[in-house]
């Protein structure tokens, strides 16, 4: 064993005592369907973390990012922020997970917020993305504290709002109250699912965008005098699947991106709608014969580090330009819905060679090294908290996140949990120091 042998041994069956506790705290999580949008139930998630941090010792705060994208009364943006120093100072290591999940879509088999144990398996929509990553995070803390009651420094757990729309209403708004800064936290491990043995240095840019066209409404049988926008819309498309698409493949990267199709620029045509709005569900009339005069696309680039932000706008803004230059009376708005610039955490930062080490002790092997396809909150912690020490490593399968049947291994937790009690040992106390 490559730690000091015996603390590691106590934690390691400190951690196994707990696999019941473990099961039982993914469950009560993934039982409280936070899905997001539009945000539900946030405030009964972070009140369960607070009582149950609360009786661990930690000292517990809830915060909500007021005025933040999609905070309101009925939707409030609640997070839960916990902190429990040891008896000396030190550097803080803080675990910070996501609460909401995604919508549950088609296709279930299982209860999606059943949380229904099965051959090892925790089945439910957030168990893999990332409620799974959370308790063991929870359960490996605790599990430290029992082992080394007189640890250094402090370790925080927080469970942050609104990571699947962004985070804003989450990481973005505390790192911007200084919940990230460098002088409060040192290391941050965030539990997404990227797999037991491998540590995620970081993830691609993005940038989302709303695309408009204009037309001009008339009666749909005389479409003649009007101007159809969908058509219009219909030209864009065209040219980005002649000119940008090709572009785009032609292009990758030397950031260990996964899956390998992510290692190439990339976009997703996230919706579109043309015309009418559509009518309320309970509506059993026809739609009205016009000629629509608006269409709407969101687009969803990926950008790679060796790609400017600059040069990612001026190909959508020129592409545009070149179908205008070609269509009488095309017109069209373009509008920034946000961006991100693309990260990556160096192999040599602490939080890396400690996670490192840890894996090669529990798993007997060597980490690999990745790149997530899309961002998670490390964005914020390193724009906004100034805190490059920072990664993604937590149980899951990533390609599970947001399929239906998802579903978290109990196994593959408690690995994650002894990974991450090691590194609290090998951060926050002097039997980190390891032998052969």
């Amino acid at each position: 064993m490559s730690m000091q042998s015996e603390t590691a041994e106590k934690l390691f069956q400190a951690i196994e005592k707990r696999r019941d506790d473990l099961i039982a705290l993914t469950q009560d999580l993934v039982r409280i369907p936070t899905i997001n949008p539009p945000g539900d139930h946030y405030l009964e998630i972070c009140e369960y973390l607070k009582r149950r941090l609360t009786s661990s010792g930690f000292a517990v705060e809830l915060v909500r990012g007021i005025e933040t994208p999609g905070d309101s009364d009925r939707f409030p943006r609640w997070n839960v922020i916990a902190r429990r120093d040891g008896a000396t100072t030190g550097e803080c290591v803080h675990f910070n997970s996501h609460t909401d999940v995604v919508e549950v879509g088609q296709g279930w088999t299982k209860d999606p917020f059943g949380a229904e144990l099965v051959d090892g398996r925790i089945y439910g929509r957030g168990t893999c993305d990332m409620k799974g990553g959370m308790a063991a995070s929870i359960i490996a803390a605790e599990a430290f504290i029992d082992v080394c009651p007189e640890y250094s420094g402090a370790i925080e757990i927080s469970g942050t709002a609104d990571e699947e729309t962004g985070g804003y209403g989450g990481v973005a708004y505390l790192a911007e109250q200084g919940y990230f800064s460098p002088e409060r936290v040192q290391h941050v491990i965030i539990p997404e699912p990227l797999q037991k043995d491998r540590i995620c240095l970081g993830h691609r840019g993005v940038w989302w965008a709303e695309i408009e066209t204009h037309g001009e409404i008339a009666h749909g049988s005389m479409p003649f005098l009007g101007d159809c926008a969908v058509r219009h819309m219909g030209a864009v498309l065209s040219e980005m699947e002649t000119s940008l698409f090709p572009a785009m493949a032609a292009r990758t990267t030397e950031m260990p991106v996964v899956p390998e199709g992510a290692r190439q620029s990339t976009m997703n045509i996230n919706s579109f709608h043309g015309g009418q709005e559509e009518t309320p569900v309970d509506f059993t009339g026809f739609p009205s014969p016009c000629v629509p005069d608006s269409a709407r696309m969101i687009i969803d680039r990926r950008f790679l580090i060796e790609e400017d932000f600059n040069d990612v706008q001026k190909e959508i803004f020129d592409l545009l330009e070149r179908v205008k230059s070609e269509r009488d009376s095309f017109s069209y708005d373009i509008r920034e819905l946000h961006h991100v610039i693309p990260t990556m955490t160096d192999k040599a930062a602490p939080v890396v060679e400690s996670t490192a080490k840890a894996i090669k002790s529990v798993l007997g092997q060597e980490p690999e090294y990745v790149v997530s396809p899309g961002t998670y909150d490390q964005k914020h912690i390193d724009r906004i908290g100034r805190l490059k020490n920072c990664i993604a490593y937590g149980p899951g399968l990533l390609e599970l996140a947001h399929k239906p049947d998802e579903y978290i291994g109990v196994d593959d937790m408690l690995d994650s949990a002894k990974v991450m009690g090691l590194c609290l040992i090998d951060l926050l106390t002097d039997a980190g120091e390891q032998g052969d």
